[in-house]
């Protein structure tokens, strides 16, 4: 496989690619004779070179031109052809917080809106919240507001416009200024309504006063500017008559509806625009503008395609040289004849990227990257904090990978910097890397190979505790073998989620292995995934390069189009499609006059009304039937198709490509023909460690030697000058032109063996059952069919064992961790012998384990394969939407009785001898709470069956995922170390409990907290300080209330260990062993354990966040947070009425070491707020404020968060409720320092009158009436007078704030999903 060239001969012109990455630029240089070369150079090497792609431009003229070129001078590019270039420029400044000066102008009331985000937090389990620091540094309110004339949920009729309507609003619509109240049809197709006109002046007087104070970049982004962008472009226009140098307008970047991430785009890229702009006037500076002029210069965007520099932009360049190696992959290793889809795994030394291709690029238009919203066309690459240089560490029991990663400084062990044990030195002392043919750049004098001895040294330190800690006596290689065997399991989880989740299966695939690690991991990730075939391209270190080489320039416009799909619609669409093409190629000619044949793809983003899940569907290639490309792939993805439901069209995209003439580069082909000549032979060998195998003398064989057609036997080594590639045993490696196909067979474990206690494969157990737990979630949002559990995520999965211990539970709703133990036990304990294979039982009674009702659990048990002895129960908790009682929703504010709240089930076999019993259903459901004055049965009875179906369905998958692994592991060995993932939670709880004993110098621990009506929680906590063991006894807490604020005994456990996971501070697995160490103590009758009858709907949004500041107040820990969810509620009780139910956050409270956090969700929730466009297209109704509550954190050392203030206005009557806590209690301080100020719920009275509503409350609004809602702040840590110049003492984050750094993990669709997933 040679990929080098002689000087002598070589001739241009050449086409050249460079990927400017983090540590290393790679370059791919392509010939005109056919041949190609490749190399890398350090991208920061300020001693010798100013920046490398004008490096390696100078190297590779010296090699065309023969000759030598100084550095320095202005180069002359006549001999290069094209130029392709990926950068991480942007990428840089945003993690860095590197980028330009910025300016925000935003709709008067929304200040705070990036601050609050959408109230949730990144880390479920943190009590330090950390959110990413914004990008901005000014915010100015701008008085205009628009809003839609007519709402989903309510038609205005022609005669309630107050002026008639004047004009539409298109793309290029003259500007003009409405007059107040005016209606007119936005570029969405929309009736927009025009509250207040823009205040011209005022702008004016704002932007002058940022321009004087040195700003230069701005963002704007007013509320609905999606469809009606006037506004916008006026402040636009005027920004830059002043003079500003970056005016970057929501509107025109991202034209479709939701503010929050609109606004974020906005932001970012006037935050990264003008620091891409100057890097490329910099490279220009060094090159020379003449000479660039005749190159073909085009540069990576984070779509997979190419742009001219000059159209380039910071938000849409985030993910420049990870799309290279998408395009890479895609044009190489997927045979579009026989169209077996590619998972891409591109590992590098922080993380690891996932991706997918299945003959088109998979796109997402809303993501997470470095923690920043952005709504822009990214590929679908999902990053996972596990690389070459991820730590490797010893924590509670469990070996653990990363996420934090020693950089590239202090570096692995290896690096000679006194790094850490890292995923690279693991494979540098297993023989996977080779120190003589890794490059020489160590040490001090920077020509140091890789320090084996290092890595040597610091995984001996970790074998020595593991030894110690589990009595085992391991060799430093099996200990270097079980972090590499951990490390890939963190890695396939997420291409598991890529595929299953999406209807796909895994193994259906091939693994296209790339990146400075990929070579090493590929065998082994694809055994794991039982993927049969691994793809590895001669180039797949320099991977990302080479496929910005094989990209192609393209063109997107994007248009709102707020119309029912159908026959007349879809033709009102051809036609704005065939405008926005032509936009395209326009623009495509513009930058490059010689462009000849272009294609364009036509697509509409389209969704069932009712659902918030839109899917871009492209046009099918030889007809317009958007509708049926849409049920199918719904129906792939969702695995049901809504009946009497409207496809609607939110917007329409084209994306037109100029076509080019390159050869075909899929090297798989060549599979199919090319003759097995003979097994490779090799003269060299490198001693290699595998489990079971321990060290064997491996053949090693270089890369350029081989010869196509020669087979490789595993175990064997690959190496060239950028890549080693692992032939893992059993598995056969065929050499091609240019890639390295290995076919791996799998290896199945010995289920005959004895099973032993081996920390490894307890590491590799607690991944795998908490695998199952996910995947029965991803089966569950797949087959539901409300809004609720299908976009929301509103459920909890979990497997358990046969006397219904909790095994393992997916973090996907902190309300119902731990609590679906007690619904299982009560299950057994009912039925008793009376359960057969075939039966699947449903329950909501809070007194059968239950919470609140809207809660159904769906139980299942797991047989052994006589069908005789159950070995474990699998079992999903969803929140339906309506479940019957007094008021649509089931979650009343004044409820006193259980049957004012819905359906009461104890005990239903829903599914008997595998017969679904929809009967029992409908009688439960839907006939029984009707029976009760002013109650209804369930209002969306089809859903509830639908979704209880899919619960029972996710179960099944669960109970198959469990006999699969006892298949494969055996029983003994499955139960053992069942039993062990939970010893080790409980051990990690313990050590944590007796960690808190000897810190306090105590061992018991008392305190007392009340809500607002009064009633008393206290706590005694009493610890062993030898045992861990602990009583955490309520005993004193008042009785139980008339009211709905009573809890379960299910919620205090759920609230219990919540606060544990959080104080242990690890990734442990969430399951029985986080409460063993507790005895709950909880008197009956008292409003924590209440009788049958009793009202509980609060119970599990109130009186779980009260428990949780009560424990962390008795053990001392941090202050209370605002201690409520604060449930709000609005809807109209007709029979085509609606209704609305969210959350609202507040502050966050101090800790020791941290300032709480801001207008944030706590504890017990962690809910996403609707984006305030969506409530407005939804709802009769005006946002009319979302900011933050200053003055609400209580003062300290460290200072408590503040709360928030909501204010909705009502565009109709209708009725309002509020279910909230902290309005009398304030949330306690700590340590000396001040309470966070106590919430206040106000109604305002279109006449004027200002009524406090109290902390619980339903009232009748008239149109015109508001709500203003001003939530809790935390309390304040220690003394203000340690306060220095106004900030926390002590300078944890370099900047003495008090503000912990934000480090985001992950990115793409599976982290959107995780942030839905604990968002509820």
């Amino acid at each position: 496989m040679p990929h080098s060239t002689s000087q002598s001969d070589v001739v241009g012109p050449v086409r050249v690619a460079i990927d400017r990455g983090g540590t290393f630029t790679d370059v791919v240089v392509f010939f005109a004779d056919g041949r190609e070369k490749v190399f890398k150079l350090l991208s920061r090497d300020p001693s010798n070179y100013k920046d490398a792609p004008i490096e390696a431009i100078r190297r590779i003229l010296e090699e065309v031109e023969n000759k030598s070129i100084p550095r320095g001078v202005s180069l002359d590019l006549t001999n290069i052809e094209s130029l392709r270039m990926g950068t991480t420029v942007a990428t840089n400044a945003l993690l860095e917080r590197q980028g330009a000066k910025t300016v925000l102008f935003i709709t008067k009331g929304f200040k705070d809106l990036l601050k609050i985000g959408n109230q949730s937090r990144p880390d479920m389990f943190a009590l330090n919240v950390k959110r990413p620091e914004l990008l901005y540094s000014k915010v100015v309110e701008v008085s205009e507001r628009v809003t839609l004339h007519d709402s989903i949920a309510y038609k205005r009729k022609d005669s309630e416009s107050n002026s008639q309507q004047t004009q539409n609003v298109t793309a290029t619509t003259e500007l003009r200024s409405p007059e107040d109240n005016e209606v007119i049809v936005g570029i969405s197709g929309e009736k927009v309504r025009v509250i207040q006109k823009l205040d011209l002046k005022e702008v004016q007087e704002g932007l002058q006063a940022a321009y004087s104070e040195g700003y230069r970049s701005i963002a704007v982004c007013l509320l609905h500017s999606y469809t009606f962008p006037d506004h916008e472009q006026a402040i636009a226009a005027e920004a830059k008559r002043i003079g500003f140098t970056q005016v970057s307008v929501s509107s025109q970047l991202s034209p479709a509806i939701r503010m929050l991430p609109r606004a974020s785009s906005a932001v970012t890229d006037a935050y990264l625009t003008p620091e891409i702009q100057a890097y490329l006037e910099g490279f220009q500076a060094g090159i020379g503008n003449k000479s660039l002029e005749t190159v073909n210069w085009r540069i990576m965007q984070s779509d997979g395609g190419l742009v001219h520099p000059s159209k380039l932009s910071g938000l849409r360049a985030l993910l420049s040289g990870p799309a290279g190696g998408v395009i890479g992959y895609a044009k190489t290793s997927y045979i579009p004849e026989r169209p077996t889809p590619v998972i891409g795994f591109d590992m590098g030394g922080t993380s690891t990227d996932v991706s997918r291709y299945a003959g088109a690029l998979e796109h997402v238009f809303e993501t997470t990257t470095a923690g920043i919203s952005v709504q822009a066309p990214q590929l679908d690459i999902n990053t996972v904090a596990a690389g070459g240089g991820s730590v490797l560490a010893w924590r509670k029991g469990i070996l653990a990978v990363g996420p934090e990663s020693a950089g590239s400084h202090p570096g692995p062990a290896c690096y000679r910097k006194g790094g850490p044990a890292t995923v690279t030195d693991a494979n540098l002392i297993l023989g996977r890397i080779v120190p003589d043919y890794f490059p020489s750049i160590f040490g001090e004098t920077q020509d140091q190979p890789l320090d084996v001895n290092a890595s040597y040294e610091r995984m001996r330190e970790l074998m020595e505790v593991i030894n110690k800690d589990q009595g085992n006596s391991f060799s430093v290689e099996e200990i270097a073998s079980g972090f590499i065997t951990v490390a890939n399991e963190a890695m396939c989880r997420p291409i598991r989620a890529l595929t299953e989740a999406r209807g796909h299966n895994t193994a259906d695939h091939n693994l296209a292995a790339f990146g400075g690690a990929g070579g090493q991991h590929g065998c082994e990730i694809a055994r794991a995934l039982k993927i049969k075939r691994v793809i590895l391209h001669k180039y797949s270190s320099v991977l990302s390069a080479y496929g910005m080489a094989l990209a192609e320039t393209i063109q997107e416009e994007r248009l709102p189009f707020a119309e029912v799909l159908s026959t007349s619609s879809l033709e009102r669409a051809k036609t704005l499609l065939e405008q926005l093409r032509g936009k395209t190629v326009s623009s495509l000619r513009q930058i490059d006059p010689t462009c000849g044949k272009t294609s364009s793809s036509f697509f509409l983003n389209l969704r069932y009304d009712g659902s918030d899940t839109s899917l871009m569907i492209e046009k099918p290639e030889d007809s317009w039937d958007f509708e049926g490309r849409f049920v199918s792939t719904h129906y792939q993805e969702f695995g049901f198709t809504p009946s009497g439901r409207d496809i609607l069209v939110d917007d329409l995209r084209v994306r037109t490509t100029a076509k080019t003439t390159e050869e075909d580069k899929v090297g798989l082909r060549e599979l199919d023909t090319v003759k097995a000549t003979s097994w490779a032979s090799s003269t060299k060998t490198t001693r290699m460690f595998f489990e079971k195998l321990g060290f064997v003398d491996a053949p090693l064989y270089l890369l350029d030697d081989l010869s196509v057609g020669e087979k490789i036997a595993g175990p064997a080594m690959v190496i060239d000058k950028t890549q080693t590639i692992v032939v893992s045993p059993v598995s056969t490696a065929t050499v091609l032109s240019s890639m390295l196909v290995i076919d791996v067979d799998p290896v199945l474990a010995d289920t005959d063996a004895k099973a032993t206690i081996d920390p490894i494969q307890l590491s590799v157990f607690a991944n795998r059952f908490m695998g199952i737990a996910e995947q029965m979630g991803k089966s569950l949002q797949k087959t539901s069919v409300s809004t609720n559990i299908k976009e929301r995520l509103d459920f909890s999965c979990a497997i358990f064992s046969a006397d219904g211990g909790l095994v393992a539970n997916a973090p996907h709703v902190p309300a119902m961790l731990g609590s679906m133990a007690f619904s299982v036990k009560w299950q057994i304990d009912h039925w008793k012998n009376n359960i057969k294979k075939g039966d699947v039982f449903l329950t909501n009674a809070p007194y059968a384990g239950g919470v609140h009702l809207p809660d159904l659990t769906v139980i299942t048990p797991v047989f052994d394969e006589a069908g005789e002895k159950v070995l474990f129960w699998t079992a999903s908790r969803g929140h339906h939407a309506d479940v019957g009682g007094i008021v649509p929703g089931s979650m009343p504010a004044n409820s006193t009785e259980l049957w004012e709240e819905g359906a009461v089930i104890d005990a239903m076999k829903v599914v008997e001898d595998g017969v679904f019993q929809e009967e029992r259903v409908l009688e439960a459901m839907l006939y029984a709470p009707a029976r009760f004055p002013g109650c209804q049965g369930a209002r969306c009875i089809q859903d509830n069956i639908t979704d209880i179906k899919a619960q029972a369905a996710a179960n099944q998958k669960g109970v198959n995922l469990i006999t699969s692994l006892i298949r494969e592991f055996g029983l003994e060995s499955v139960i053992l170390y069942m039993n062990e993932v939970q010893s080790a939670s409980s051990n990690a709880v313990r050590e944590t409990l007796k960690k808190i004993c000897k810190d306090k110098g105590s061992n018991v621990f008392e305190a007392e907290d009340f809500m607002d009506d009064g009633s008393r929680i206290k706590l005694k906590i009493t610890i062993d300080p030898e045992s861990g063991n602990s009583d955490f006894d309520f005993n004193g807490t008042s009785p139980q209330t008339n009211g709905n604020w009573n809890a379960p005994i299910a919620v205090c456990n759920s609230a219990t260990i919540y606060t544990l996971r959080c104080l242990v501070n690890a990734d442990i697995p969430l399951n029985q062993g986080c409460i063993l160490p507790v005895n709950l103590i909880i008197p009956e009758n008292s409003f924590l354990s209440p009788s049958k009858s009793a009202a509980v709907a609060g119970g599990n949004g109130l009186t779980n966040q009260r428990l949780v500041d009560t424990i962390l107040k008795a053990l001392e820990i941090c202050a209370a947070s605002n201690g409520c969810m604060t449930n709000f509620t609005f809807g109209l009780a007709t029979a085509d009425g609606f209704g609305y139910y969210e959350t609202i956050g507040g502050g966050s409270g101090a800790g020791p070491s941290w300032e709480g956090e801001d207008g944030v969700h706590c504890h017990m929730t962690n809910t996403r707020a609707t984006d305030p466009e969506i409530m407005e297209r939804r709802y009769p109704v005006l946002l009319r404020q979302f900011a933050l509550r200053k003055g609400s954190g209580g003062g300290g050392m460290y200072r408590g968060g503040e709360g928030i203030v909501r204010e909705l206005e009502f565009l109709i009557d209708m009725t309002a409720g509020i279910l909230s806590e902290r309005r009398v209690f304030q949330p306690y301080p700590m340590a000396g320092g001040q309470p966070g100020g106590r919430g206040e719920n106000l109604l305002l009275r279109a006449d004027g009158r200002v009524i406090n509503m109290g902390a619980k409350a339903t009232c009748r609004v008239k149109a015109g009436d508001r709500i203003q809602i001003h939530t809790p702040g935390g309390g304040g840590y220690g003394s203000s007078e340690n306060r220095i110049n106004g900030s926390a003492s002590g300078v944890r984050d370099g900047n003495g704030t008090g503000r912990l750094q934000f480090v985001p993990l992950a990115n793409g669709s599976l982290y959107s999903r995780r942030e839905v997933e604990e968002g509820n």
